[in-house]
């Protein structure tokens, strides 16, 4: 009777190639020679290519961050300090339908960072002076707002005017120091604007609403706390020809997520908040823009906004 030879069993590899005798798991010289045959071995340009498509997505993810599915360009870092850092976008055909000033009205138009404009002390001092403010009030939900022109301020899910509500005890809480650090700020920043936009400063006027705010993680409990909406200075404020916001607190420091977005049509880019940060733009529709939700801390800035048209103008606050 004839000797039957067994087989020796095929053994699937990582790669799903099967190994032969002598050939191991891995299937030796031959495994990688049919595999290569097939166009599946590191050299193949249909695996090269997949892979650098990988690496120009991981790249893109790092350099640009993907929060939400969203994937932006950082204008300005947290841990970057900038100086005087502009912009350009094309103005939008906003203005034209509102009455024009010469040497104010936007003809430039465009964005603008700067890490150069106040001191960290003299931001610490505003952030104080939030703080003050806002611990009398607060709103139940995720933003809280204190403006020391008409004394709004967030109180539950309303506004009072705390000049009113707490009369005369304001003066220990806000003092004329205070006020007069919020004038000299003011001021710098309207320089800043006129310089960047080549405006004549004295065309410029300070407008409503300015504000501090406070952003926290708490769920919206009405509409004044979702703070997220994409929306248009210009259409929101009508009186708003150039935009600012002072940063008082750390992005990923003080507070994860709220960074200011600048929404695009290729691709949106993001501000990320920097104690003493100024950043400032146009407020037409060339610069859409929303926040992000806050995901811990809390973040607090005030807005600074300003008019070409002196019936829109408001005067600082003062004590005297």
């Amino acid at each position: 009777m004839a000797t039957k030879h067994r087989r020796r069993p095929r053994v699937t590899g990582e790669n799903g190639e099967t190994a032969g005798p002598g050939r191991g798991a891995q299937g030796g010289k031959a495994g990688f020679k049919r595999s290569r045959a097939s166009g599946r071995t590191w050299r193949s340009p249909l695996v090269w290519g997949a892979f650098a498509a990988v690496v120009a997505i991981l790249v893109l993810f790092l350099l640009c961050g993907y929060p939400g599915g969203e994937v932006m360009e950082v204008l300005a870092s947290q841990q970057v300090t900038l100086q005087h850092t502009f912009y350009p976008v094309p103005c939008s055909q906003d203005y034209a339908n509102h009455k024009q000033f010469a040497g104010c009205t936007p003809l430039k138009c465009g964005r603008a960072v700067t890490d150069a404009v106040i001191t960290q002390e003299e931001a610490r001092r505003m952030l104080r002076i939030a703080e003050a403010g806002l611990s009398l009030g607060g709103s139940d939900g995720g933003a809280s707002i204190l403006d020391l022109h008409s004394g709004a301020l967030s109180m539950g899910k309303n506004f009072v005017n705390m000049y009113r509500y707490y009369g005369e005890q304001m003066k220990e809480i806000l003092t004329e120091e205070d006020f007069q650090m919020y004038r000299n700020v003011r001021r710098r920043i309207q320089q800043e604007i006129a310089r960047t936009f080549d405006l004549d400063v004295g065309s410029l006027y300070l407008t409503k609403p300015t504000f501090f705010s406070r952003m926290n993680s708490s769920e919206a409990k009405t509409t004044h706390d979702e703070y997220w909406h994409p929306h248009i200075d210009k259409v929101t404020y009508g009186s708003f020809d150039y935009t600012s916001l002072l940063y008082l607190s750390d992005y990923s420091r003080d507070f994860g997520g709220g960074r200011f977005i600048f929404i695009d049509k290729k691709m949106n880019s993001t501000v990320e908040p920097r104690l003493g940060r100024l950043s400032f733009f146009t407020s037409g529709s060339e610069n859409l823009h929303r926040v992000e939700k806050v995901t811990w801390g809390t973040r607090y800035a005030i807005t600074i906004s300003f008019t070409c048209n002196p019936d829109h103008g408001i005067v600082d606050p003062t004590w005297t």
